[in-house]
């Protein structure tokens, strides 16, 4: 699949890369060669590019038998995989290319359920064979041309691949990547060569981060972190953590105050926003998702302002890691202490969420029980800090906000009687409170 946003628009779009000629049955380029040498020199009207599992023969690289073989055995506990396995191993360079694709379809799946047997009942009806049998032709491509030609785009590329796809593997997917003058390379896990099949929404969030100019990524951890970022690069940093459900898009009124005189870094949690959705959460993994965060930036020591659950991993992160903050803003943030009464177990609302709804429960129940040495490190936190309290509408105990700032030597308390959501529901008193603080 082929992703582009385009500044200036081909006359032959379908000639790219030869994709949609062998996939949809269009026109057969006259010769491919030529076709893929057009499609390439057009990518220098690109705005950016979207490679999703792409076949790589054009550029001289390709999966060998024992790193297919090895890449398929992923799926050896599947209850499955033995009957593919088996037909798999009678296939001959003579079998027809549509049954070879038949036998191998439920290892390019990173689920064989109902929807990638749908998938791929659908697809040979939208291939056209004489194509594809001219494409794959011996004498179709010029790698050497076409890896210089890559190698001349200025545009943004991303390189998507599954981590259980035999072709690309991972790793020729970043052979592919490190082609381009400036291109990355994101691995979808449990996906196959069809991750749009495998999780829409990882997917989607994947390719949503790229194409957006204002939305950057990073790898933290294992994890692809997206931020959002306003003010100029040589300012005084300072991150923005958000709370439970949002994402970095609700601190932008905010942002936009402080980019007067910060650089503003706003992430999105893991779980939230456009963000990799690990499956894995808790107060402690978001305190080291900050740390690495701030750590592969180099921002560090760095003011922190935390909303709600970006408060408490923000508390957090002071408590571990003292040397990259600077000055920490709690705004009405759970105060650590177990809740009276606890929370019960939640019940998912219909429809689609814009975060992972797993993090509700294990969320709720650290806040029922929190590690009581979270409070009790309080009294050795070192960095100014201020408390933004909501005041009586909030649901957080405002009296135990007050215990928090007082049991903090630095800490100092503002409330501002809006409720839980302050910084956006009265932006210009939040921002005033953070100038005051020395933000």
């Amino acid at each position: 699949m082929v992703i582009a946003t385009v500044l200036q628009r081909a006359d032959e779009p379908g000639e790219l890369l030869g994709y949609w000629t062998a996939r949809y049955g269009r026109r057969i380029p006259k010769p491919v060669k030529r076709g893929i040498a057009d499609a390439v020199q057009r990518l220098y009207d690109e705005r950016s590019l979207t490679l999703v599992t792409p076949g790589l023969r054009a550029v001289g690289i390709t999966v060998g038998d024992e790193e297919w073989d090895k890449a398929a055995e992923a799926f050896a506990d599947r209850p499955w995989y033995a009957a593919t396995r088996a037909a798999i191993d009678v296939l001959t360079p003579e079998t027809p290319r549509q049954e070879v694709l038949e036998v191998v379809d439920p290892l390019t799946y990173g689920r064989w359920d109902a929807t990638a047997r749908a998938h791929a009942a659908a697809a040979p009806g939208q291939f056209n064979w004489e194509a594809a049998d001219a494409f794959h032709a011996p004498g179709a491509f010029d790698p050497q041309a076409t890896r210089a030609a890559l190698a001349a785009v200025d545009a943004p590329v991303l390189v998507l691949a599954g981590a259980l796809d035999a072709g690309p593997t991972p790793a020729r997917a970043a052979e592919a990547a490190a082609l381009f003058t400036h291109a990355e390379l994101s691995v979808q896990p449990r996906a196959g060569h069809y991750p749009w099949v495998d999780d829409p929404g990882a997917f989607a969030r994947t390719v949503a981060a790229f194409l957006d100019p204002a939305v950057h990524t990073v790898r933290a951890g294992g994890v692809r972190l997206a931020y959002r970022v306003w003010g100029a690069q040589d300012a005084p940093p300072v991150v923005l953590a958000h709370g439970r459900g949002g994402d970095s898009s609700h601190w932008t009124r905010v942002a936009e105050q402080l980019a007067a005189t910060r650089r503003v870094y706003a992430p999105d949690f893991p779980g939230h926003g456009l963000s990799d959705w690990p499956g894995t959460y808790g107060l402690g993994a978001f305190r080291d998702d900050l740390s690495t965060f701030i750590t592969a930036l180099d921002l560090g020591p760095v003011d922190v302002v935390g909303h709600s659950m970006g408060g408490a991993a923000a508390v957090l992160l002071v408590e571990r890691h003292p040397e990259l903050v600077r000055r920490l803003v709690l705004e009405d943030a759970p105060p650590l202490l177990p809740l009276d009464p606890p929370r019960p177990e939640p019940e998912r609302p219909d429809g689609p969420l814009g975060f992972d709804w797993p993090l509700v429960p294990v969320l709720d129940a650290e806040l029922n029980e929190p590690d009581p040495a979270w409070w009790e490190r309080l009294a050795a936190i070192t960095a100014p800090t201020l408390v933004v309290a909501g005041g009586p509408a909030s649901h957080i105990p405002q009296d135990q906000l007050a215990a928090l700032a007082d049991r903090i030597p630095d800490g100092r308390l503002v409330t501002i009687e809006v409720g839980h959501l302050v910084h956006e529901s009265r932006p210009q008193e939040f921002f005033a409170a953070l100038k005051s603080f020395g933000l």
